[in-house]
């Protein structure tokens, strides 16, 4: 049935100032199940198209990149989360090459001029990506709030191999963001980019400049 054919269906079954709703079919959006080394390479390849980087590394080696990382860019600071288990492990490892440990410990108002130009890196977790669009999910907290993401020159966020899926879809069951979402979720598709200026695609202008994505396999 056309979307057409869809909307005089339904005003055919209007009574009074109610609308009788079909029920959602989603099936349309359905693309079958790929399996995880097919949704890595897709993943990466299309973050990857927008500017973004992903480092594939194992779980136990993640935080010897995450120095490489930061000492290619040379970052003199990195704000971590003080409380979810990734900024814990920052802290305990005491990893060589890691620069100066932030925490989103206050109000911004009492440090906002420090965070919007004196920090240079930032790192989050994720609940998760998206394959098919190369996007990261993101749930903002009092630990790790959105500003996180969306301010410092350089985002790294930690993604968990087994919790990227194929498509938005596909994370909306599996996670069950029926039952409760948080009052903001972020979908993070690259780094910042902006086309106000004569229509042309400019990357890193209103936001993060850089966008790397560790993800972390068995």
């Amino acid at each position: 049935m056309s979307a057409r054919e869809q909307i005089l269906q339904r005003l055919k079954h209007r009574r009074g100032h109610t609308l009788a709703m079909p029920e959602c079919d989603y099936s349309v959006l359905d693309r079958g199940k790929a399996s995880q080394a097919e949704r890595l390479q897709q993943f990466e390849q299309t973050l990857e198209s927008v500017h973004g980087e992903v480092h594939r590394v194992h779980r136990n080696d993640w935080l010897e990149r995450l120095a490489e990382v930061l000492q290619a860019r040379r970052a003199r600071n990195l704000l971590i989360p003080g409380v979810h288990p990734i900024g814990q492990a920052v802290r305990d490892a005491r990893q060589p090459g890691l620069p100066e440990l932030l925490y989103y410990d206050r109000p911004v108002e009492n440090w906002q001029r420090e965070l919007f130009t004196e920090v240079d890196a930032s790192l989050t977790s994720t609940r998760g990506g998206i394959a098919e669009t190369g996007s990261l999910i993101l749930w903002p907290t009092t630990d790790e709030p959105r500003l996180m993401s969306l301010v410092p020159p350089v985002h790294i966020a930690v993604l968990e191999a087994a919790e990227l899926y194929g498509t938005f879809l596909e994370a909306l069951r599996a996670q069950g963001w029926a039952k409760g979402m948080p009052t903001n979720a972020l979908l993070i598709s690259g780094p910042s980019k902006t086309a106000d200026i004569e229509q042309t695609l400019a990357y890193g202008v209103h936001g993060p400049k850089e966008l790397i994505v560790l993800v972390l396999e068995d």
